[in-house]
């Protein structure tokens, strides 16, 4: 368990890293608190991108200057940035397999989903999409309404026939139960003719990560990565909204035609959907060693404190708890016969976020996660049908988690179950 003063001290570090990305760098005093460290981190992040605006003055939707565009060690080239937007730099994944692999980059995660699952029509005229039980709602809101080429099967649904002969895309999501994720890594088998993986939730060096591109590669089957590099890939600041899109392709397989059509139609769905990334959202000090060496310890220190409280919840709020063992260990959700409904479930959230952070406590009302503080939102249970709250948890020093998370469980048990 980390001390204050080592703690303090990672955060001064993380907060270096983005000052020293500024040509000017300001002056600040050593953080003494977490609001201390979210207050200057986030005051960073706005200078960083005022510098980034004033230094490529030049650099506009339309490469009329033809000089380049740069935000740290990236790099781009580009005629008309919503039709072709070329990246250079660094891969955030910490993974030479997938550092050299072509990767498309769009606004965010869910125009990058869009963007593959609707070019896939063009490749394959129908096909069968396996998912497993607490699929990301909104993905599954795409497929439904907006994909219909695809046949959706759910993996634990025994009910459901899969046809034979018909191509198989397995949808590996990263916000999925524990059980849930182990089920569909089952169905990575010889019969699968695409994987495509949202990452998510797993850091970029994640052994999650590297487990399933071996099991992959066991089988020969071709690999698409999708990713919001909101959450994880910013040292907690939310730099901008970018997602991205990488392929890899199987080695032995025929199908190597049909990722790189995959490829191209995923760029062409890209550029007419408007989706490209801006270049304003590219972390300047992605690729920095110090980077990512920071970035390991914040997702490891979330992964601990996420196991701590999973196991107060689990004794603490019997019964109550939702789910506390999501794959990725970055939040829980509890839930309550009193959340009926999406307004009374967000309001509960965000009573829970005022009620203690007007007693002192880092959290706030708030629908991301991966911050210096913790975060309440309301979400949608898909496995129970039910709604929920989810509690983020923090980079915190894990003291005082601790004793957020007995403060949570007091304001459930007297709010949402009556017994306090």
């Amino acid at each position: 368990m980390e001390t204050t003063e080592e703690y303090l001290d990672r955060k001064r570090k993380e907060i270096g890293l983005l000052n020293n990305c500024l040509t000017r760098p300001l002056r600040l005093g050593p953080p003494h608190s977490p609001n201390d460290v979210v207050e200057q981190k986030f005051q960073l992040t706005a200078a960083l991108r005022a510098q980034h605006e004033f230094g490529n003055w030049r650099a506009t939707e339309t490469s009329w200057s033809h000089r380049p565009c740069v935000a740290g060690s990236f790099e781009f080239n580009y005629d008309y940035q919503r039709a072709d937007l070329g990246v250079n730099g660094p891969s955030f994944y910490e993974m030479n397999e997938i550092a050299v692999a072509p990767t498309i980059y769009t606004a965010s995660g869910m125009a990058a989903i869009t963007a593959l699952l609707l070019a896939s029509s063009h490749v394959w005229r129908k096909a069968e999409v396996l998912i497993s039980p607490g699929l990301y709602s909104e993905t599954g809101e795409l497929i439904q309404g907006y994909a219909r080429h695809l046949r959706i099967v759910e993996l634990a649904d025994e009910n459901l026939v899969r046809q034979q002969g018909s191509p198989q895309l397995l949808l590996l999501d990263s916000c999925v139960p524990s059980w849930s994720f182990e089920a569909a890594l089952c169905a990575l088998n010889s019969l699968v003719d695409l994987l495509i993986f949202d990452t998510t939730c797993f850091a970029g060096g994640s052994a999650m990560i590297r487990r399933v591109l071996r099991l992959a590669k066991r089988s020969d089957i071709p690999v698409v990565l999708v990713r919001s590099h909101t959450k994880l890939d910013s040292l907690g600041v939310e730099y901008g909204r970018l997602g991205s899109i990488t392929f890899i392709n199987a080695e032995g397989r025929a199908c190597g035609s049909e990722l790189d059509r995959l490829f191209i139609e995923t760029q062409t769905a890209v550029r007419l959907f408007g989706g490209a990334a801006l270049p304003d959202h590219f972390p300047p000090y992605v690729g920095n060693p110090t980077y990512r060496s920071l970035t390991r310890w914040r997702v490891a220190s979330i992964l601990n404190n996420g196991r701590r409280s999973s196991r107060y919840f689990r004794t603490a709020l019997n019964g109550s708890e939702a789910e506390l063992q999501f794959v990725h260990g970055l939040y829980v959700t509890l839930g309550s016969g009193r959340l009926p409904d999406e307004a009374t479930t967000r309001k509960a959230a965000a009573d829970l976020s005022r009620d203690l952070g007007q007693a002192g406590f880092p959290i706030r009302h708030a629908g991301s996660f991966g911050f210096d503080f913790a975060t309440t939102e309301w979400a949608r249970d898909m496995i129970a049908s039910r709604y929920v709250v989810r509690l983020g948890v923090p980079d915190l020093l894990t003291i005082i988690w601790d004793d957020l998370t007995k403060a949570i469980s007091q304001w459930w048990r007297s709010n949402q179950l009556g017994s306090g």
